[in-house]
């Protein structure tokens, strides 16, 4: 059983399906029925990408694995069962001989007053597709208002976080509501939407490469970016947001991407963790228990490269730990010999929109429409299917307008920032609902 199908999880379920031909039944438990192909959500926000396109079927996909619909909220490690909840509320139960956790990681939270109530995170489909209909919402009601406060409140966007998501949320961001504003008859005489973008480092991207950083910096602030580094939030309200320097935004949009944490069902297994993260060896399986495995953001994978240290949550790293946790997996049932995790970072791709990106595929630093190319070709290689799907939609957004509607299917409440599941929009009949 293999418990998340994000980029672990999914590759691992691939694998084992692979190795297994038949021979043994995979079990897939997963809240909704598709693989989100993560990198590409901002694109999804910014109107370029229609949501389909990064939502992979896991039916599909992955011949010979049984999807079970779910979200796992228990494990009983000596019973040898997972505990869920389905999309209908109804709570079920499935047994395992081998257990593989991939459930990944949600929405990291602060004690920032307002924050919890006021911002929206980026994790999930419902919040891309949540923040797309808000951003052409105010747009559309900056246009319409009279009072030039709220028309600045209302076009103003405050974007906190500019690691690898902030940095692409305000590279895409940027250019959208350009666009909109463009269309829009009440903004063409201004202002111009405002964008910022807040971190407590002392760069964009801080634990990526500087020559990176420094390419996204210069792109962003050539947009009209507002980059704020060594600045944090200390309230948010109704209102905006206000700085620790005492500057008060004024702001309806509070767009947080400060990182992730490991999903909570990690610190309810009574198992050892660090820094959240369940505890594994070098082979991906959890001490004292020879049955279980872990990988991906909720595992504190061993980084052989770095010794002491444990890998990062990056997808690059997830991905790969997903297929030698497969291959252990079928070592353990006898089939071919146990391997270790070791890879070193191939270098990374950070897509600012438009034709620009910040790249350096093996190391090799690049800019421009050059790094742009390679960024677009690298995503249509590594996603496993909708290729056509998302190389059709790049070529039409070269080509067409920016198409901007909002179809509000999704409310504010619907995708609260301290949810446990950003991937499944709240609803009315969730039993976590409080009158």
């Amino acid at each position: 059983m293999i418990v998340g199908a994000g980029f672990a999880g999914y590759e691992c379920a691939r694998t084992l399906s692979r190795l297994a031909k038949g021979a043994a039944e995979i079990v897939l438990l997963n809240p909704h029925d598709y693989f989100l192909y993560v990198p590409l959500l901002p694109e999804v926000a910014a109107g370029i990408l229609e949501p389909r396109r990064v939502a992979v079927s896991l039916t599909g996909t992955l011949p010979g694995v049984r999807l079970v619909l779910g979200h796992a909220h228990d494990v009983d490690f000596d019973a040898r069962r997972v505990s869920y909840t389905d999309p209908e509320d109804q709570e079920g139960s499935l047994s395992y001989d081998r257990l593989v956790l991939t459930v990944g990681s949600v929405n990291k939270l602060l004690p920032v007053p307002g924050v919890a109530e006021h911002a929206h995170g980026f994790r999930g489909m419902p919040e891309a597709l949540y923040l797309r209909d808000h951003i052409t919402r105010q747009i559309e009601l900056a246009g319409a208002a009279e009072d030039p406060a709220e028309r600045s409140a209302r076009t103003t966007f405050v974007v906190v976080g500019a690691g690898y998501t902030g940095t692409e949320v305000a590279a895409h961001g940027v250019l959208f509501t350009d666009d909109l504003a463009r269309q829009n008859t009440g903004l063409r005489d201004g202002p111009r939407p405002r964008w910022l973008l807040l971190d407590v480092a002392d760069r964009l991207l801080p634990g990526l490469d500087e020559r990176l950083s420094r390419t996204a910096d210069r792109v962003l602030r050539s947009r009209g970016v507002d980059v704020r580094t060594r600045t944090s939030v200390k309230e948010a309200t109704p209102d905006g947001v206000l700085l620790d320097d005492g500057e008060f935004l004024h702001s309806r949009s509070l767009i947080w991407c400060v990182g992730v944490r490991p999903d909570p069902l990690v610190d309810s297994l009574g198992l050892p963790t660090d820094k959240g993260r369940l505890c594994v060896d070098k082979f991906l399986g959890v001490p004292g228990r020879p049955e279980v495995f872990a990988c991906g953001d909720a595992a504190a994978v061993p980084d052989l490269t770095r010794p002491g240290e444990v890998t990062p949550m990056t997808a690059q790293h997830a991905q790969r730990q997903g297929k030698v946790a497969a291959h252990n997996v079928a070592a353990s049932c006898g089939q071919g010999s146990p391997r270790a995790y070791e890879h070193r970072d191939l270098g990374f791709m950070v897509d600012l929109g438009g034709v620009q990106a910040a790249a350096n595929p093996l190391h090799i630093p690049l800019s421009g429409p050059l790094a742009g190319a390679l960024t677009r070709a690298y995503h249509l290689l590594a996603m496993p299917d909708n290729r056509i799907r998302v190389a059709a939609d790049w070529l039409l957004e070269a080509v067409l307008p920016r198409h901007g509607v909002q179809l509000g299917l999704l409310s504010s409440w619907s995708v609260p920032l301290d949810t446990e599941t950003p991937e499944v929009a709240r609803l009315p009949h969730d039993p976590s609902e409080t009158t």
